[in-house]
């Protein structure tokens, strides 16, 4: 069950942006589970995709078409099959389906993008997906982002969305998105799948810079297993629609665009982490004192990805041994234990490397025994620090992963 998430709330509609579901039995029947998202001429597109050598049949032509032109008309994104680990033929699917996008929305197969999520290693049902292109095609409209939520979701509980609304010089400029991922999740790049999308009228330089932006304090600051996806991706796309002039980076109002963009990116992030697969604690994770930000990060992600930290946060057992353990373990080069501090919440566990004085078992236990609350760490040894979010291990998590592909 999701940590303190609920299905989104009002996800406003992007002037430019429309949205249309269907069921295509990808994996199984009785599901929508294909997503066509048709973009406004002129809309600008930038994406970040994973890292992983195994990089999805669909990443690899998103990177193609996307170094070719920033301007696209339409995504296709489905779930149930990452179209992964398939070789050519898996190359050659993702472009057959976007060529029959391309056929029904009247523009050119080089300005669709694919996207695919689910098992590994098989080949896409093409006949099947573009016999439901139709359907999805008339299914579109711009107040579908609650059914968009839901038609990529796999192993998620809830649906995530995200929506702002913000005011520059030249009038409100709106910003929705959606993701889905709740496992094989480590910011590689950025998540498992996401869309973010606004009517302002951002330069190509400009999309690029705020999906920069938002992606590193956000999806690149979340982790549920430390595993990156093959298939990982994260769009913005801008409209334009909301008019004025062009807006690039050093335009007065790109900084409060991309204020709107970082925040529905770091509300995303966050859901993915609440609803970890089996999740049932969700975790803040502050260090500060390092050198840089890089350090910061590689001491937060040691204490993230610790099997035994994230077992005992399950359990409510506020053993901070194991904490202490993961800090030790990162590999920061010169870390004096005499300058690292420790605390839960506002408890303190651990100051100038020994035991606080004031520490009692049962307070740790107090704020493990909730459903969120905050690591704090100090390396003592500068003035750096970053924000990481994560959750804990449970028995479902085991449960869900074994049986994945049954």
């Amino acid at each position: 069950m999701a940590v303190n998430l609920n299905p989104p709330g009002t996800l406003h509609p992007v002037p430019g942006v429309r949205l249309g579901v269907a069921e295509a039995a990808i994996k199984k029947p009785g599901r929508k589970d294909l997503l066509l998202i048709e973009l406004a001429p002129g809309s600008q597109v930038a994406g970040v995709f994973t890292q992983n050598a195994f990089a999805a049949a669909p990443v690899q032509l998103c990177r193609e078409r996307l170094s070719a032109s920033p301007a696209m008309r339409a995504l296709l994104v489905n779930a149930g099959n990452a179209n992964a680990a398939t070789g050519s033929g898996g190359l050659a699917d993702a472009r057959e389906t976007t060529a029959a996008v391309a056929q029904a929305l009247g523009c050119a197969a080089e300005q669709v993008l694919p996207f695919s999520t689910g098992v590994i290693g098989q080949r896409l049902p093409v006949p099947r997906m573009v016999a439901a292109l139709p359907r999805a095609v008339a299914d579109l409209r711009a107040d579908a982002w609650q059914d968009a939520a839901r038609a990529i979701m796999t192993t998620d509980t809830v649906p995530k969305g995200a929506s702002r609304r913000v005011r520059t010089s030249q009038g409100p400029v709106t910003v929705t998105g959606i993701a889905k991922g709740v496992g094989m999740i480590y910011p590689d790049m950025a998540t498992m799948l996401s869309y973010i999308a606004t009517d302002a009228r951002l330069t190509p330089e400009a999309v690029k810079e705020c999906l920069r932006r938002a992606v590193e304090v956000s999806f690149n600051s979340v982790t549920v297993d430390g595993d990156t996806s093959t298939n990982d991706s994260c769009v913005l796309f801008a409209t334009g629609q909301a008019g004025g002039e062009d807006i690039g980076p050093q335009h007065a109002d790109f900084a409060p665009v991309t204020e709107a963009v970082t925040a529905v990116c770091i509300e995303l992030a966050q859901a993915i982490a609440r609803d970890g697969e089996g999740a049932t604690r969700f975790i803040t994770i502050e260090v500060g004192g390092a050198r840089s930000v890089a350090e910061a990060r590689r001491a937060g992600y040691s204490i993230a990805h610790s099997p035994l930290v994230k077992t005992a946060m399950f359990a409510g057992d506020a053993n901070w041994g194991r904490i202490i353990m993961a800090i030790g373990k990162a590999g920061i080069e010169g870390l004096d234990p005499a300058g690292v501090a420790l605390a839960l919440d506002e408890v303190p566990l651990l100051e100038h490397g020994e035991p606080h004085p004031d520490y009692r078992e049962e307070l740790g236990a107090a704020v493990v025994a909730k459903p969120e609350f905050t690591i704090r760490v100090s390396l003592g040894r500068g003035e750096a620090h970053a924000r990481l979010w994560t959750c804990d291990f449970s028995y479902d998590y085991v449960k869900i992963n074994a049986e994945y592909r049954t």
